[in-house]
């Protein structure tokens, strides 16, 4: 107890008592200072103040004890700290669910979540984020769906709401059943508690315990305009594109078979459409089809490796143009078939996921696409397979991609030596299949609360 607030803010207090008081889990993302001299091992530079400043997960338990503390690794130009020696943390429950909890852009690294898969078997997770929105690849819930889809496993995520800076989205979702509830939040930010009902995974299993839960809420369906969100936008001047409508006027009909290929990535796509209204390119936007094999381009913090394949809409005829919010323009060509496909090669620490947008800034859900994961035999290469579901017919879309985060991109097949891959556990082509362990998952607040029941 600590009544006076001499040894805790007193929030902290009052977040105890409240976790006591109604018997409930609380997790919360707070700033954390701590003494430099608390962790002598640290020789990195201390601030003048003295402190270290964290960006830091608490965990209350139902009797209002703190079990858990995360402090975030992967930092997003953020004026904070990290741990001498990166955390990994996870929390065990009274209804025999141990949760793992990341913060915001870890979401987009290996460490802490991917490990915490991979290494511990955790399958749910606790998400608080102040994310800022990027198309065409990386809006909120775009994110959030695609891990949870990608690694399987339970994601509860809550989001800062602030549109006008471009920051939401919130959701819970059941690894490949896709979403339970979920929300982009646009014009005006919100203080919002949502309640849902998430299955349990069984014991050393990849199945869902549970029946089917139908997704209860679906936020923001209609096109959302850049007067209502500040929407950031990825260096797509990187990849090697060509437009759609370049590929209209070379055929004749409404079908097209193109390949695109960057560094070692060569994407293959399949595309049908129907004209909608008139064929002029005046008042639509329309699509480009892309390849990228590189870092992702960031002025500070930390980088991933990427090797993408996608296609995403365009306002207008030049790259410039593409990665934004389409506002009042209408589509010019709605999909009836769109299938990507390519090869990838494999990796230490690799996560390879379906990633979409629609113009409301909600992803296709699993039973809206096709999506297969091959290994290829006596090779050390994987085979992706990523369409839209036979029976859809879509106009709205911003974005369908696959999405191959190689974090780090160490131990790569192809990209050293032939004593490199060896060394990395891969076998020689012609030598059998590769021994190499990878990852068969593929890849995806502050103002908010989840309120969670398992059952």
């Amino acid at each position: 107890m600590d009544p006076e607030f001499k040894i805790y803010a007193e929030f902290l207090v009052q977040l105890s008592c409240a976790a006591r008081n109604v018997s409930k889990y609380i997790v919360i993302n707070l700033s954390e200072r701590q003494l430099c001299s608390d962790t002598p091992e640290d020789t990195r530079p201390c601030a003048p103040s003295g402190y270290n400043i964290f960006n830091t997960n608490v965990v209350f338990d139902r009797n209002g004890t703190v079990i858990s503390r995360y402090r975030k690794i992967n930092l997003w130009g953020e004026p904070r700290n990290t741990t001498w020696i990166p955390e990994s943390v996870s929390f065990e429950t009274d209804f025999d669910v141990t949760f793992g909890h990341i913060i915001c852009f870890d979401i987009m690294f290996f460490k802490p979540g991917h490990e915490l898969i991979l290494e511990k078997g955790i399958r749910n997770f606790v998400f608080p984020s102040k994310w800022f929105a990027q198309l065409p690849f990386l809006t909120a819930v775009q994110v959030q769906s695609g891990w949870a889809y990608a690694n399987n496993v339970n994601l509860l995520a809550a989001g800062a709401s602030s549109p006008e800076i471009g920051s939401s989205g919130t959701g819970v979702y059941r690894g490949g059943d896709g979403t339970i509830i979920s929300t982009m939040q646009v014009g005006e930010g919100q203080r919002h508690i949502y309640v849902a009902q998430v299955p349990k995974f069984e014991e050393n299993s990849n199945r869902i315990h549970a029946k089917s839960v139908e997704n209860q809420l679906k936020a923001t369906q209609r096109s959302v305009s850049s007067q209502e969100f500040q929407m950031k936008r990825d260096n797509l001047e990187l990849y090697e594109t060509i437009s759609l409508d370049t590929l209209m006027d070379q055929v004749n009909g409404t079908s097209v078979n193109q390949e695109v290929c960057h560094g070692r990535i060569c994407c293959q796509f399949e595309l049908e459409w129907r004209l909608i209204g008139q064929e002029s390119t005046d008042n639509s936007f329309n699509y480009r089809l892309a390849a990228y094999d590189g870092w992702r381009s960031r002025t500070s913090g930390n980088r991933n490796y990427v090797r993408n394949c996608a296609i995403f809409a365009c306002i207008g005829p030049n790259l410039a143009d593409c990665g934004k919010l389409v506002d009042d323009l209408q589509p010019r060509v709605a999909f009836n078939r769109l299938i990507i496909k390519a090869i990838y090669p494999k990796s230490r620490e690799l996560l390879l996921m379906p990633n979409s947008v629609l113009d409301n800034l909600l992803p296709l859900e699993p039973n809206q696409f096709e999506w297969s994961l091959e290994e290829l035999e006596n090779e050390n290469e994987l085979q992706l397979r990523f369409a839209l579901a036979k029976s859809l017919d879509t106009q709205n879309l911003l974005t369908f991609a696959i999405y191959g985060n190689y974090y780090d991109d160490e131990c790569t097949f192809g990209t050293g030596t032939p004593e490199k891959d060896l060394e990395c556990g891969f076998k020689p082509k012609d030598d059998g299949a590769a021994s190499l362990r990878f990852s068969n998952f593929i890849l995806l607040t502050l103002s908010l609360a989840l309120a969670i029941l398992f059952k």
